[in-house]
């Protein structure tokens, strides 16, 4: 069994990838659907101004704390290579830093950065919105089952 600091290290893990899941799960199954019924001006501005707000310490402690949680239990892991376990540590890392951060980095904040340059009441952010509320919440279905994979995964090796 997994013991020590290793445990606490383990234990974060679960947490800070069942966290940033939850969020994810919340824009997945209602957020995105909320404002994808609203006008497309005021889905926009919505947007625009969640994307802002994100950037605030509470949220990305939890989601760049978790990547660079993932990344050590990866490293102690390897070096380590525990007699339980391992398996499931190693897949719970590549779970959250492939699924959940590189996806966010490759396809999500780019639509953000397209979505920030348009002016809400536009003709252009009118077409594009179907578009990228669509396709924002296909990767971000990704990221939330790569997060909450990773966090039973990171159970998996507790148990």
């Amino acid at each position: 069994m997994i013991d020590g600091p290793y445990f606490v290290l383990t234990l974060l893990g679960v947490l800070g990838c069942g966290l940033v899941a939850g969020v994810f799960y919340g824009f997945s199954t209602f957020v995105m659907r909320a404002l994808a019924e609203l006008p497309p001006a005021q889905g926009v501005a919505a947007m625009k101004s969640i994307n802002v707000v994100v950037l605030r310490p509470a949220f990305m402690l939890a989601f760049i704390g978790s990547a660079l949680l993932c990344a050590v239990l990866a490293v102690v892991t390897f070096v380590l290579w525990p007699d339980e376990g391992t398996v499931e540590l190693l897949l719970g890392s590549a779970l959250y830093l492939f699924g959940c951060f590189v996806v966010t980095i490759a396809a999500n904040v780019p639509r953000n950065d397209a979505l920030a340059k348009m002016d809400p009441g536009s003709q252009e952010a009118a077409a594009y919105w179907p578009t990228y509320v669509r396709e924002w919440t296909v990767w971000n279905h990704v990221r939330t089952f790569a997060a909450a994979a990773a966090s039973i995964s990171y159970v998996l090796a507790l148990a």
